[in-house]
C-alpha cells in the first residue's frame, strides 16, 4: 500500500535492532520514461515491471554474502550477531483511509491501487511462506511493538 508506514516500520525496527539493515523496493523503480501508462494516463508504479527486480535481486545477494561470515563463528546465545535484512517494499496487504497532501488524482486507487494490491495479496496468499497479516488500522507503535517482539521471539530461537 502506497503511503502506508512500511519504511518507517523498517527504520524504526533498524534503530532498535543490532546488525540490520535495510533494502528497500523504493530505490530500484525504473526511470519515468520505462514506466508504463494504463488507459487513463496514470504512470503503473504498482506493478513489478517498474522495478529493476535484478538489481535489487542482486542486492540482496550481495548483502547474503556479506553477511554470512558472522553466522559460522557465532555465539548461539548472542542474537545481536546474527545479521537482520529487512526488504520492506509496496507488496503489503492493508488499507485504510488516510488524507494525502497533496491528495491522489481522482479515481487512481480506486482504479489501479487497489486492484494491484489485491493480485499481489493473491499472488503472495499461493506462495507457502509463512506470512504475518498487520492490522493497519492499528497505531505506528503498535504494530512497531508486534512485530518488533515477533522478530526477538524469532532470533531467540536461533
Amino acid at each position: 500500500v502506497t503511503n502506508g508506514g512500511k519504511t518507517t516500520l523498517a527504520k524504526n525496527l533498524q534503530k532498535r535492532l543490532p546488525n540490520c539493515s535495510i533494502i528497500s523496493q523504493d530505490n530500484f523503480f525504473k526511470p519515468e520514461s520505462e514506466i508504463e501508462t494504463d488507459e487513463n494516463g496514470f504512470l503503473q508504479y504498482d506493478v513489478l515491471e517498474a522495478l529493476n527486480m535484478e538489481e535489487m535481486m542482486s542486492a540482496i545477494s550481495r548483502w547474503m554474502e556479506s553477511a554470512a561470515h558472522p553466522l559460522a563463528s557465532r555465539d548461539r546465545g548472542n542474537t545481536e550477531e546474527i545479521p537482520i535484512l529487512i526488504i520492506e517494499g509496496f507488496l503489503l496487504y492493508n488499507y485504510n483511509t488516510r488524507i494525502y497532501e497533496p491528495p491522489d488524482t481522482p479515481g487512481y486507487f480506486e482504479g489501479h491501487v487497489w486492484p494491484m494490491y489485491l493480485k499481489h495479496r493473491k499472488e503472495m496468499e499461493n506462495i507457502s511462506w509463512e506470512i504475518v497479516y498487520l492490522d493497519g488500522t492499528k497505531s505506528e507503535e503498535d504494530l512497531f511493538s508486534q512485530v518488533y517482539e515477533d522478530l526477538i521471539q524469532e532470533l531467540a530461537k536461533q
